[in-house]
């Protein structure tokens, strides 16, 4: 047998020992209750436990996320009841079917599982995901303005907006016309969506996300109902957010400044869209990441469209954590809707 195709076998067999070991460890894991029905044994011949099991696979492909990533979401989350196999299983599920956005008939049949199981699975884990918000998503400490200041300083190349914290903008998300209030969630592009709403900081990390208003609210309305807005939870006093031309220019009760209509001061509005930037490219990474949820119509109810959203973000973050980058080519702009001027202005800020 020539050296080359012996070295082969010896590698292949040393996978298989591995991913025969991973089986054993996980289904060690398992409360044992008696006898094991054919119910609650793992089905290593699925492709995507199989690929699991194995951490030579890159699950990004499938997953959308990294080894690393998903075991840190593993870790994050508390599933108090399960099916009778491990946590890792339940959320190798949900994020499958949050990559795919397909039925839950298709992902019962590609995962060999019960239609009923997967709704349940789905339901539980993305409830569960949805009770980190706060500890992944958070608006940062007085002692980390200052670094996030510097960084948006560095995007810019100026130090004129080294009071910069923070960069806003939304995003709208197709979903199947809901069968109440469909006019309502019809926006001014003429699908029915939901709004996202987010902040990120100078690394594309999302520190403050507002989801759920329908479609055809203004981003104005978004923000004045927003907690960041009518709480005045961030910026603090003496520091400031960046939003495009669909967000008022606003010295109270919080300090955001949108580009200049006048064209002689054109250059502020360049800088203002090198720092500015950061959150389309957030946007960017992740809409790359899921697009079965962004790009296509979601078919779940208003609420629990939501919730998915929310996962994405958190995913992102978690993923960001995590160094699992997933960049994307920048889409055609958009036109949003036209700036509100009945507001307290922030243009002598601006100036």
């Amino acid at each position: 047998m020539p050296a080359t195709r012996l070295m082969l076998l010896h590698i292949e067999n040393a996978r298989r020992r591995r991913l025969a070991f991973s089986m054993w460890r996980l289904l060690k894991s398992l409360p044992q209750h008696g006898p094991r029905g054919p119910y609650t044994q793992l089905n290593s011949t699925v492709p995507i436990i199989r690929q699991f099991l194995d951490d030579t696979v890159d699950l990004r492909p499938n997953l959308r996320l990294s080894h690393r990533s998903l075991a840190a979401l593993t870790a994050a989350i508390n599933l108090s009841v399960t099916r009778g196999w491990p946590k890792g299983i339940e959320v190798l599920l949900f994020v499958f079917w949050l990559a795919h956005a397909a039925s839950y008939r298709v992902v019962a049949a590609a995962c060999n599982i019960p239609k009923s199981t997967v709704h349940d699975i789905a339901h539980r884990v993305t409830e569960a995901v949805v009770g980190i918000l706060g500890r992944t998503i958070r608006l940062p400490d007085p002692d980390q303005l200052e670094d996030i200041a510097a960084g948006f300083s560095r995007l810019g190349g100026n130090p004129a907006l080294r009071s910069v914290v923070g960069a806003i903008d939304g995003c709208h998300v197709r979903m199947k016309p809901p069968a109440a209030h469909q006019l309502d969630f019809l926006n001014h592009k003429l699908f029915h969506s939901i709004q996202l709403q987010a902040i990120c900081d100078h690394q594309g990390r999302f520190i403050d996300l507002f989801v759920g208003f329908p479609g055809s609210v203004h981003d104005p309305r978004v923000l004045w109902n927003s907690p960041v807005y009518n709480r005045q939870l961030y910026p603090p006093e003496g520091w400031c957010i960046l939003g495009d031309g669909g967000h008022p220019c606003l010295g109270a009760p919080i300090w955001l400044l949108m580009p200049v209509a006048n064209p002689v001061q054109a250059r502020f509005n360049t800088i203002h869209g090198k720092v500015r930037n950061n959150i389309e490219r957030a946007f960017r990474m992740v809409k790359a990441r899921w697009q079965s949820i962004f790009l296509r119509a979601l078919e779940v109810k208003p609420a629990f469209a939501s919730e998915v959203v929310t996962c994405c973000a958190i995913l992102h973050n978690i993923c960001m954590e995590n160094g699992d980058l997933f960049e994307a080519e920048p889409p055609p702009e958009e036109d949003g809707p036209p700036p509100c001027s009945d507001v307290a202005s922030g243009e002598n800020l601006r100036d």
